[in-house]
């Protein structure tokens, strides 16, 4: 009975075969299959055009206000108009590609103007053989798996946790990769030596002095895991070395996390009485982190960030307990010397998320309640030393082609003397209009 089956199945499929190939020519080609639709093109460019504009609701009675406005017009609210264009070229030429990203900027508000236009990127790429790849110029790297810090992002300019899918400029570099696919439990291989010359005129933002600055990244695919292990060598900046990891524990459930050993890291800490020291030891910064998919298209991410090179509470309260000493005395006496002398090292004490433990949690609703081309989220970082956070509530529409409107208030609260509670402004408004091409 089971042979009578199978011949009947066989008979079956010739037939359906016959069918086929007896079609009319007209119905083939409303299938017909174009190769030439996937191969990649010489030459490619892409980009984006964005207006946007900021309102700030500024708080006299904060540090970074009085550090920041003593010696200009004083103002409750501060409206900021940003422009910005950003584009995106490759150009492909057998085993050789050139691509390049320009991005400027135009910005105004009551205290003035400015704008500049900078190369984020701009390189030259080989590939020699099937795996071999060969990469020199400006080159913005992506290190770690971490999405809104990166612990072992050695050579890469720092993440704004407030957008951290944004562009950022890159470093100029020599960098060469070979990648391996294998059978067995380690599936591929991947190593990526480079170096980030520094001289008075080559990424002198890297770090001071003339040093190669070599780096390598060795990727690994074990399993369904995935490993990196990186490390810095002495020059510019001090010799560093961690490992990161992601992994799918389901198809909607990914964890992820970084280590990082920083040796000699070294910040300028001024105390209360505005005595500014150089403080150096070696320093241990790690993340843990996940991301979930649900079946109501909602995805969450959450992060645990330790900056073991951060700003102690104590250290972040003497540093504002000097500033609003210094304002004090500008206001009696006119005299801007300690005011200046805080600024000396703000940038320094003003980057962000400066001190030790935080929390970051992103949860996005994908068209809630069927609305089309709306997408609300909430943004959440919270400074788990002093108790200070800023929450941001956003919506996102993209109903128009090749459109994105994106609306944010931010909220930042803390108890004078802490991280968001010394902010220099308490609220910020911004409208986002973004045109892609």
């Amino acid at each position: 009975a089971s042979c009578a089956r199978g011949v009947a199945m066989r008979a079956r499929i010739l037939a359906l075969c016959a069918a086929l190939l007896s079609a009319p020519a007209a119905e083939a080609d409303e299938y017909n299959f174009d190769v030439g639709q996937f191969e990649k093109k010489p030459f490619e460019l892409n980009g984006y055009a964005e207006l946007r504009a900021d309102r700030f609701w500024l708080d006299h009675e904060n540090a970074l206000y009085q550090l920041n406005f003593f010696d200009s017009e004083q103002h409750s609210q501060l409206n900021r108009t940003t422009g910005a264009l950003e584009l995106s070229g490759l150009y492909r030429a057998g085993i050789a590609s050139v691509q390049a990203t320009v991005h400027g900027e135009a910005m105004r508000d009551e205290l003035g103007n400015e704008g500049e236009a900078r190369f984020y990127e701009g390189f030259l790429t080989l590939e020699p053989a099937t795996g071999v790849r060969v990469e020199v110029g400006k080159r913005a790297l992506r290190w770690g798996k971490g999405y809104a810090w990166s612990p072992v992002g050695f050579v890469e300019r720092l993440k704004d946790p407030n957008d951290p899918e944004l562009s950022r400029e890159g470093f100029v570099l020599l960098a060469g990769s070979v990648t391996r696919s294998l059978d067995g439990p380690l599936k591929t291989v991947s190593f990526t030596p480079l170096v980030v010359p520094t001289t008075d005129r080559i990424n002198e933002d890297f770090g001071p002095g003339d040093h190669a600055n070599p780096a390598a990244r060795l990727s690994l695919l074990y399993y369904d895991t995935d490993i990196d292990f990186l490390v810095l060598g002495e020059g510019a900046r001090s010799a560093r070395y961690g490992i990161d990891f992601a992994r799918n524990l389901t198809t909607n459930f990914e964890i992820h996390g970084e280590w990082a050993r920083i040796t000699d890291a070294t910040k300028p800490v001024l105390n209360a009485s505005g005595v500014v020291t150089t403080q150096a030891s070696d320093a241990t910064s790690y993340l843990v982190g996940m991301r979930h998919l649900s079946a109501h298209d909602t995805t969450t991410i959450l992060e645990y960030y330790y900056n073991g090179a951060g700003y102690t509470e104590q250290e972040m309260r003497d540093y504002f307990t000097f500033v609003h000493n210094a304002y004090a005395q500008f206001l009696a006496t006119d005299d801007s010397t300690l005011l200046e002398r805080a600024r000396s090292v703000q940038s320094s004490y003003l980057r962000p998320t400066t001190m030790r433990r935080y929390l970051y949690l992103r949860v996005t609703q994908k068209e809630p309640f069927d609305i089309l081309y709306f997408t609300p989220a909430l943004t959440v970082i919270a400074n788990l030393d002093d108790g200070s956070s800023s929450v941001a509530p956003e919506l996102t529409y993209a109903g128009v082609t090749n459109l994105d409107l994106r609306l944010r208030v931010f909220f930042l609260s803390g108890k004078p003397l802490t991280d968001f509670g010394e902010k220099q402004n308490d609220r910020r408004l911004e409208l986002r209009v973004r045109y892609f091409f």
